[in-house]
Formats: structure tokens, C-alpha cells, sequence
């Protein structure tokens, strides 16, 4: 394991066997969003792709919670949850940047990304769980959008990425009503993809990474933006896509690789090239 220094205790950083690990650190604050956390999220993420020994990405939260999202208590004591001493629009922008910089970057980046839920996951936190490919909950974990209940509309993506999970009718009840979904109906909706008892939830989400970094990296990296321009793109544009990814994969060594295996019936070695 090869640890990052991230500058803050906010967010800590590892890699191991290819699996890049984020933990969000405010264990105290159920992992509640600083502005140091974000900044270095934002710069981890920005490293960690473009880095080849990177092939898959976990995050998860330290202690009982995954992200409690804004710090309510730290906006109720300056008074103003959003501008501060910024301008509106020089607030805006940089909101704008930031979140696409880390929830944006989750989503977008070309190498899949797991988040592991040991707790709630509300408001923004539950739009960086949701900007992920993949979610794992364990069993006393919950999910809230949480916005409604402190006079928010909603930021980091969560409209955009609930809205394609559970559709636009289900996505405008749990926003208007900020309703707590637990494990069991969260695996229902299709909002996680796994439920594991609690002190299993980073073997699981382990396991899962170490498949995936093990796997075609090249392939993944087109199978995520075919899977993302799906979501808001004509058929056509993306059977168009589909088809010049695939001709791209069949021409790399992971792509020979794997039919030399299946011939000889033995595990590819995948190198990701």
C-alpha cells in the first residue's frame, strides 16, 4: 500500500494493487464537506487519472458515516451557507468548478469508481455516492437527498444522477420529501448494487476494485463513456460510438490476450494496453 499526502487530514489517499482509495475524514462530522476536503479530492481525483498504476477508484467515509455533505452546522454559525465574503457570481463560479472538479470528475473520469457506504449518505454526500459507477451499503447505512430539511435545492449532481436511476417521478418525491431510505429499499430502487453486513463493506468493495483492476483497462475506459453517453444521447450517436470503441479494443493487446485465452481455456492477463 503506497499512501498519498493529500495536504489535509480531511481526505486520505492510498493506493493498493491498483486500487486508489479515498477516505473522506471528519469522522466527527459524519464526514461533513471542508473546503479542504474538496480542494484535495478534487486534486487527488485530477492525479489519479491520468496515473496508469490507478486503475480503479473506491471512496468511502471514516467512522459511522460515508458524507453528511455541506457542513450545516459551520453555514448556521457564519450566517450564510453558500457566498460568504465571495461576490454571487463569483460564488456560483467557483461552486460551478468544484463541483465538477470532484462529483462531476467521479462520474466523467475514464476509469470506474465504487463508493462504499459504512453510513448515511445525505445531501451532497448522497450526490458523490450516486456520481459513482458502482455503490456498496452496508446494512445500517441510509441514503437522504436531506436537502428540503435545510432550505436547499440541491447541488453536486444529485438531480442529474438520481433522476437517471430511479426516474423523474421517484427523484422529485425523494427530494421534496427527504425521506431516509434505508439499505433494503435502497437495493430495491436500484440506487446500490450491493448490501453487506458492516464489517464486511471494504472487503466487498475490495474485492469488486481488485476484479476491475485486474480487468481491460483500454475496455473499460470505452465501456464507461459508451455508458455515459447513453444516458442523454440519440441511438444512433450511440450505436455510432459503440461501434468505433469496439473496433479500437479489438486492436489492443489486452483484446489478443483474451482470444488467445479463451482458445487455450486459461485466465487472460490483461496489461491494459
Amino acid at each position: 500500500m503506497t499512501s498519498i499526502d493529500t495536504g489535509t487530514e480531511d481526505l486520505l489517499a492510498d493506493v493498493t494493487e491498483g486500487v486508489g482509495v479515498i477516505t473522506l475524514n471528519r469522522p466527527e462530522a459524519r464526514n461533513a464537506m471542508s473546503g479542504g476536503m474538496n480542494a484535495a479530492l478534487s486534486k487527488t481525483l485530477a492525479a489519479w487519472e491520468f496515473d496508469p498504476e490507478v486503475k480503479c477508484i473506491v471512496i468511502t467515509g471514516a467512522g459511522k458515516g460515508f458524507c453528511a455533505g455541506g457542513d450545516v452546522k459551520g453555514m448556521a454559525s457564519s450566517g450564510d451557507g453558500t457566498v460568504g465574503q465571495n461576490t454571487i457570481d463569483g460564488a456560483i463560479h467557483a461552486q460551478r468548478v468544484n463541483q465538477r472538479s470532484t462529483a462531476g470528475k467521479l462520474f466523467k473520469m475514464p476509469k470506474p469508481t465504487i463508493a462504499a457506504l459504512p453510513g448515511a449518505a445525505a445531501g451532497a454526500g448522497l450526490s458523490y455516492a450516486l456520481a459513482c459507477d458502482m455503490r456498496i451499503m452496508a446494512s445500517t447505512a441510509i441514503m437522504t437527498t436531506a436537502f428540503a430539511k435545510v432550505g436547499f435545492s440541491g447541488d453536486y449532481g444529485g438531480t442529474y444522477f438520481l433522476t437517471q436511476l430511479v426516474g423523474t417521478a421517484k427523484a422529485r418525491e425523494l427530494y421534496y420529501l427527504s425521506d431516509r431510505i434505508d439499505a433494503a429499499e435502497a437495493l430495491r430502487l436500484g440506487l446500490t448494487n450491493w448490501v453487506v453486513e458492516p464489517d464486511q463493506l471494504m472487503d466487498k468493495a475490495m474485492e469488486i476494485a481488485g476484479r476491475i483492476s485486474a480487468g481491460p483497462t483500454v475496455a473499460y475506459r470505452y465501456m464507461k463513456e459508451n455508458l455515459n453517453r447513453a444516458l442523454a444521447g440519440e441511438v444512433d450517436d450511440c450505436m455510432d460510438l459503440e461501434a468505433t470503441h469496439h473496433v479500437h479494443c479489438g486492436q489492443t493487446t489486452d483484446h489478443k490476450e483474451a482470444a488467445k485465452a479463451f482458445v487455450e481455456k486459461r485466465p487472460p492477463t490483461f496489461v491494459g494496453r
